[in-house]
């Protein structure tokens, strides 16, 4: 039996105006008996109604009731979305009435969770809403409006479908094979059409190695011993005084995190301690954690100061960040320079100057020159990747095993394998838990 359930949709907080989202077999009629108004029961689809909800005769508050019957909701279930007005207490007032007349509080992410059941969306579709929810520039916004429009869940069914021939293909030729009209899966047949999809899944892989900064942004440490301008670069960065500015060395003890763009790419910044020997215990915690941040960075600004010689701390840094992906900065360039580097972008922190050649050297060292949000043929995020790699290394120890000439049925194994991680990307073929997991990441009320 599926439960009536409801949520506050709309952020919470004081505003013009709330809506609460009611979802079940029996949300209409439920929502009726605590709506002064026309009888929601008669109403048609896909129409909204002024009224007030009323609490024993009480009028708690003047509405707005949007209907929609089931199959034609977000969620497939019959749908009841109440537009209250926008403050904390009268919309909490509304959900109580609401909660005490039939209803339960809704999970986190369950009104999406029950469109998946109900087959509104597939697991791509889903989490797309998501992430044009918590999108940060436009790219992000396109490319996860493009997967919402199905992009991603064609470019995944293309592939099921072409394993799904050769997996057909290869039943026959296991059980039937007197079948004189049933095509012969050998090796010479199979290599071709398993070199091909990997050539594909290859490029998809490659892309979505760029799509996913796009869309999610990329985790970016900026490193330096102490008193390099580290902080002063993440202000002049943020336009912000998040970190503490100071001459003093060691005055940044702690990671100080803030979100920027850059050329459509979202920085999720990091003001690490400065990275030195050190006896202050406080100090010594922060520089040991800025040091697992630059190993989990995905981009390592690192700052030198060009007003003083090269130190052993700066050769111990270059050399730590040497196999990183990183930008190498020369701040206080309104001082003189007391050495020079090659592949150096040059600033001044406290001038705010060079930061238009910072930005060009991040554009393109994150490869984005090259990303066609509009060609279709990527992923969205580490889930997708993931699986889409489980698959495309399922077809090389297919290409593998047919190489050696390994029985059809075992190569079969393989085939199926990749068959059935492209289906949990979908959700045409996924384990319980990943759907619990998934969709408990969303917010309350979607």
């Amino acid at each position: 039996m599926v439960d009536n359930i409801c949520a506050i949709a709309t952020p919470y907080g004081t505003g013009a105006i709330s809506v609460i989202r009611c979802s079940g077999p029996n949300a209409i009629e439920l929502v009726n008996n605590v709506f002064k108004g026309k009888n929601l029961n008669k109403c048609l689809s896909h129409t909204i109604h002024y009224g007030y909800i009323i609490d024993n005769e009480n009028i708690v508050d003047e509405v707005l009731c949007n209907i929609f019957k089931a199959p034609r909701s977000f969620d497939g279930e019959n749908t009841v979305e109440i537009n209250c007005h926008g403050g904390v207490f009268v919309t909490n007032q509304v959900l109580q009435v609401l909660l005490r007349n039939g209803f339960r509080m809704a999970e986190n992410g369950e009104f999406s969770k029950r469109a998946f059941l109900n087959k509104r969306l597939d697991l791509t579709q889903a989490e797309a809403i998501m992430d044009i929810i918590s999108s940060t520039n436009s790219l992000a916004l396109k490319s996860s409006t493009n997967s919402l429009r199905s992009r991603t869940s064609k470019l995944v069914k293309d592939f099921r479908e072409k394993l799904l021939d050769i997996l057909a293909k290869i039943e026959v030729n296991i059980d039937y094979p007197e079948y004189d009209d049933a095509v012969e899966v050998t090796n010479n047949y199979l290599t071709p059409i398993v070199d091909e999809l990997i050539n594909e899944m290859n490029v998809i892989l490659y892309n979505s190695s760029i799509s996913t900064i796009a869309i999610h942004g990329i985790k970016t440490a900026i490193v330096g011993k102490p008193n390099v301008g580290k902080s002063s670069l993440l202000n002049m960065l943020l336009d912000e005084d998040k970190a503490i500015v100071s001459s003093i060395a060691g005055t940044t003890r702690d990671l100080v995190e803030g979100t920027l763009n850059i050329r459509n790419i979202t920085l999720h910044l990091i003001d690490t301690a400065g990275i030195r020997e050190s006896d202050d215990y406080v100090e010594s915690i922060g520089i040991e954690r800025s040091q697992k941040a630059i190993l989990s960075a995905d981009l390592v600004l690192l700052v030198l100061d060009s007003s003083n010689p090269l130190e052993e701390e700066d050769y111990k840094l270059l050399e730590l960040t040497r196999d990183k992906k990183r930008v190498v900065i020369a701040n206080k360039k309104d001082l003189d320079s007391y050495w020079s580097l090659e592949d150096v972008i040059y600033i001044s922190a406290k001038n705010k100057d060079g930061i238009d050649e910072l930005a060009e050297r991040i554009y393109e060292i994150t490869n984005l020159s090259s990303f066609n949000v509009d060609e279709g043929r990527y992923l969205n995020n580490n889930r997708q990747v993931a699986l889409m790699d489980k698959a495309y290394n399922s077809l090389l120890n297919a290409k593998n095993a047919i190489s050696m000439g390994v029985d059809i049925d075992l190569i079969e194994i393989d085939i199926k394998d990749a068959f059935d991680a492209l289906g949990e990307i979908t959700g045409e073929s996924y384990p319980e838990e990943l759907i619990t997991a998934l969709f408990t990441k969303f917010c309350l009320g979607k």
